[in-house]
């Protein structure tokens, strides 16, 4: 108890009232820190292999319920318990804002929250590790939560604004080169090309311009290749763009499908409409652009303006007044 009470005593005139608190703290950090290369690099147990066979007859009865297929990365997958949300709607809405941002893999969801578990925890042990090494005692409790919590949510943040971000401009980048990829879509039905021609033909020709647009029409033509249903091919491209008119495009061709009119006439009358589009965005954001350089045109008009006109006359004033 002895040893316990001086190291007590250390921490509290080294640290502040709060010292024991930190250092357990530091430690369980430690702790953390270091299990967490250890878990990843464990090796399989060998008796994994004899219980396979009993566990994949369990999963197909239903005995234990899983939102995913097992995917390859099998130590990902030890702690997919701890890396997938417990909710399928939950896990469907990081999955399809993933596949937005342009990361479709099967290990996308698992890579994200592990991002945001290991940043905000590198976060809050660099956060302590300034707090304490840095600020010292001179340090409140404003401080403290400011350098030690403040680096572990942005951490634990960054991932999602990061997806955020990537989704819109992945977006943007789309709705931009769509009504180009109309027009090659159709100047190819119109030479005699079918829909699965045009679409490899554009994945090709917008890959300098547009990649994640020709991304997009390459993963549809692999699929194509493969056998799967066209509708519900671009009933998936649609949901992976996240863009209304890639939507509208898909039900014109639904319906041309359905309905046996011709592709070549939807095609003609909708890309027209893209690119009135294209114009009344463009027109909108001209439109948009003097409101935007007011206040800027004011901020660095005014001032210098107003030391000009003023300067003077208050030089002359404070003059008079010394004199």
């Amino acid at each position: 108890m002895q040893i316990i009470d001086s190291l007590n005593a250390y921490l509290t005139e080294l640290l502040g009232p709060a010292g024991p608190l930190f250092a357990v703290a530091g430690l369980g950090l430690l702790l953390l820190l270091i299990a967490i290369p250890l878990m990843l690099s464990q090796k399989p147990d060998p008796m994994d292999k004899l219980r396979q066979p009993e566990r994949n007859k369990r999963a197909e009865t239903g005995a234990k319920a899983v939102l995913r297929e097992k995917a390859k990365n099998d130590k990902l997958n030890r702690y997919a318990q701890f890396l997938e949300p417990k909710n399928e709607q939950e896990f469907s809405s990081v999955r399809l804002k993933l596949m937005q941002a342009g990361y479709g893999s099967k290990e996308a969801v698992r890579y994200y929250y592990f991002l945001q578990a290991a940043l905000g925890i590198i976060g809050l042990g660099l956060g302590t590790l300034y707090y304490l090494f840095a600020l010292g005692d001179a340090a409140t409790t404003q401080d403290m939560m400011l350098y030690v919590l403040g680096p572990g949510a942005a951490g634990y943040y960054f991932p999602k604004y990061w997806v955020t971000r990537r989704a819109a401009e992945r977006k943007e980048q789309i709705q931009d080169g769509f009504p180009d990829a109309l027009d090659m879509m159709l100047v190819c039905v119109e030479a005699g090309q079918s829909m699965d021609q045009s679409i490899v033909r554009i994945s090709k020709e917008l890959r300098a311009s547009y990649p994640f647009l020709a991304d997009e029409f390459q993963l549809v033509s692999y699929e194509m290749k493969a056998g799967k249903d066209k509708t519900a091919v671009l009933n998936d491209m649609s949901e992976r763009c996240g863009v209304q008119d890639v939507s509208s495009f898909v039900t014109v061709l639904n319906q041309s499908q359905t309905f046996g009119t011709s592709i070549a006439d939807a095609l003609r009358v909708y890309a027209s409409e893209m690119r009135d589009k294209r114009v009344m965005r463009a027109e909108e954001k001209a439109n948009k652009l003097p409101t935007k350089m007011t206040l800027t045109t004011m901020m660095l008009t005014v001032p210098p303006l107003l030391i000009i006109l003023v300067g003077p006359s208050a030089v002359n004033i404070m003059n008079m007044s010394g004199n």
